[in-house]
């Protein structure tokens, strides 16, 4: 029998930085093609909000910086997260913001 071999989770690496920039790098590889489900781009963001509110408590000399960016991840997926719940099925509302 053949042993399952395990996915790294890439958000493991994601949650491991402790500079702003390279929060930034590793997000954007992350980041979903723009035409990815709505479930998938409210998870993406979702996720990379709790990376940058980790990183503002690391990384003090960026704390107010990387605590914009996590508000702006988290009410993008909060946005998309509403569009779903109402039965929307595109996120206009939040490609607008971007």
């Amino acid at each position: 029998m053949k042993a399952k071999t395990r996915t790294p989770d890439p958000w493991a690496a994601a949650m491991a930085v402790t500079l702003l920039k390279d929060a930034h790098e590793i997000v954007g590889r992350l980041m979903p093609a723009p035409d990815a489900a709505p479930e998938v781009l409210r998870d993406f963001y979702l996720r990379s909000a709790k990376v940058y509110d980790r990183v503002a408590e690391v990384d003090r000399g960026h704390h107010h910086e990387a605590l914009y960016w996590a508000k702006r991840e988290r009410s993008k997926g909060q946005r998309i997260a509403r569009v779903l719940e109402t039965g929307g099925d595109d996120t206009e509302e939040v490609e607008a913001d971007e």
